[in-house]
């Protein structure tokens, strides 16, 4: 890496020593080697944007990159390239391929074919066997091999025995306590439901998907949690009393945490009257007193990050009828333009960034990292004011089934600067 210098940047940094300042970074060999208000000139590039804001690198805890098994779809070299565009330096993969992610080959496979990319893959390995929920996984393999977290994607497992036995496994584990990772959904509840139960499902004469289906399965892992121990992640909450149950369980001091995903802070189910299947995803689009919940949770705490929830589908599995079509949107080029548009004037640019930042690592028993003379350079540059409207040429991804092409936007993801790599968005 040829030296680098940020000119005139303003740090985005909660609890690092340049929060809010605007200065110049020198990097060098990947590390920052320099920070004041100015550096001279020298040798190397020099990148200058205004409006350009610097934060630690975001990292992103829910991406599907539907490799191996439907590699048309994404792949992994894709998916990571996707990353990059938006605005992550780390990404979360979910075990749900084909085969399951459920043994130790499958995450050193992973971990092999990410190797060198500027975006560091971050291993989920599957919670049971071929996601079933009949039989625990390899965890302690699977987290010798690499793994963060355990996790059946949105796959319920039914088997309150096994979800206890898996809670207590975690918990004894050596080291840092690897979260459990669950999609709060109760199957039967939700079985065939294609969209939010409430007035706009009734009007459309779509099955609904109600409330209860997610906050009834969360309680019963809540009650788990409170007597197994360990850590309990809810990914991607999308009701009004799912927010609420967190924030009881938080002051009970259970170790919970929580993620949404940004589309579900930005959209509501009124983007269904038209029956676009790109609207269609899951958990679904709520109406909006559950958004604004959602937002008050993010402001408060009560939800630690904000994650893309990136599901790439190609044509074949999402530009059909309404009923068939898979759920699901590509994410990750947009997370951050469509959360900070959804959140600005709601909450704070420090409490959005926190989401990116220091929630996820928090989640993942990592340390933060600081924007700090002596660090390895892992940086995201991002301008929270820049107004846009997002085309089909700034998706990386192979597929290209989101809302959001036509959509104007306040805030994008500019660049991001690790594994001594620079990487800026053209």
């Amino acid at each position: 890496m040829k030296p680098v210098t940020l000119r005139q940047v303003k740090v985005i940094d909660p609890g690092g020593p340049h929060h809010e300042k605007e200065i110049d970074i020198r990097i060098e060999k990947g590390t920052i080697t320099k920070i004041a208000a100015r550096i001279p000139k020298g040798m190397g590039e020099e990148i200058h944007v205004k409006g350009m804001h610097a934060s630690p690198g975001w990292v992103d805890l829910r991406a599907h990159f539907r490799d191996p098994g439907e590699e048309w779809k994404q792949g992994v070299r894709n998916g990571l390239d996707a990353a990059a565009a938006g605005g992550f330096t780390r990404v979360a993969v979910l075990p749900s391929t084909d085969p399951v992610m459920d043994k130790s080959s499958g995450v050193a496979n992973l971990l092999s074919r990410a190797n060198g990319h500027v975006v560091q893959v971050l291993p989920v390995g599957a919670l049971t066997q071929g996601l079933k929920g009949e039989q625990l996984a390899e965890l302690h393999d699977l987290r010798t091999a690499g793994a963060v977290a355990y996790c059946d994607d949105q796959h319920t497992v039914r088997n309150s025995r096994l979800m206890l036995l898996a809670l207590q496994y975690a918990n004894g584990l050596p080291g840092i306590k690897p979260p459990i990772m669950v999609f709060p959904n109760d199957p039967d509840l939700s079985l065939n439901g294609m969209m939010h139960e409430g007035t706009m499902s009734t009007r459309l004469g779509l099955k609904g998907i109600p409330p209860m289906a997610e906050t009834i399965q969360l309680a019963r892992d809540l009650e788990l949690l409170e007597y197994a121990g360990g850590h309990l992640h809810v990914a991607t909450i999308s009701t009004t009393g799912s927010v609420g149950m967190i924030r009881q369980a938080k002051a009970r001091q259970l170790h919970v945490t929580a993620s949404v995903a940004a589309h579900n802070l930005f959209l509501d189910d009124a983007c269904l009257r038209s029956f676009e299947t790109r609207y269609k995803v899951m958990p679904p689009l709520r109406d909006i007193t559950h958004i604004e919940a959602l937002r008050d949770g993010v402001k408060d705490g009560t939800i630690d990050c904000i994650v893309s929830d990136h599901r790439p589908e190609d044509r074949e599995h999402k530009i059909i009828e309404f009923g068939p079509a898979s759920f699901g949107i590509i994410g990750l080029e947009t997370c951050f333009a469509v959360a900070n548009t959804a959140l600005k004037g709601r909450t704070s640019l420090r409490r959005i960034i926190e989401r990116f930042t220091v929630g996820p690592r928090a989640v993942l028993g990592s340390p933060a990292i600081h924007i700090a003379e002596g660090t390895q350079a892992e940086i995201t540059l991002f301008d929270p004011e820049l107004e846009w409207t997002c085309a089909e040429t700034d998706l990386v991804s192979k597929s290209h089934n989101t809302p959001f092409i036509g959509q104007r936007f306040t805030g994008r993801a500019l660049g991001i600067i690790a594994q001594g790599q620079v990487i800026m968005r053209s």
